[in-house]
């Protein structure tokens, strides 16, 4: 059973950074993949970044070149440097995996999300 637990998210003004956590746990298998999702009030839930047990990362368009995707293997913590934030970036995020598959991949495992709030 993958744990994820979130950290990181506030309040914000436009053009400033936050940066996410997300200690993950329980892995069973080597390979995995795992990333961050949001979903704003009354909008579906996106895609944001992912990268898996091999390096490989993926970013949604939305946020290409403004937001970056990394990860601590050796504290098994994944992270989401988040710069010149938009108030459109405003969504509850949630870190999500999926073990045993490599990106891109559906998550079966999810946090609990938190709650990013850009104000213009």
């Amino acid at each position: 059973q993958v744990q994820l637990v979130e950290s990181g998210g506030g309040s914000v003004q436009a053009g400033g950074s936050l940066r996410l956590s997300c200690a993950a746990s329980g892995y069973k298998y080597t390979r995995y993949c795992i990333g961050w999702f949001r979903q704003a009030p009354g909008k579906e839930r996106e895609g944001v970044a992912q990268i898996d047990s091999g390096g490989f990362t993926s970013y949604a368009d939305s946020v290409k070149g403004r937001f970056t995707i990394s990860q601590d293997n050796a504290n098994n913590t994944l992270y989401l440097q988040m710069n010149s934030l938009k108030p459109e970036d405003t969504a509850m995020y949630y870190c999500a995996a999926r073990d045993g598959r490599v990106c891109p991949s559906t998550p079966n495992y999810w946090g609990q999300g938190t709650q990013v709030t850009v104000s213009s």
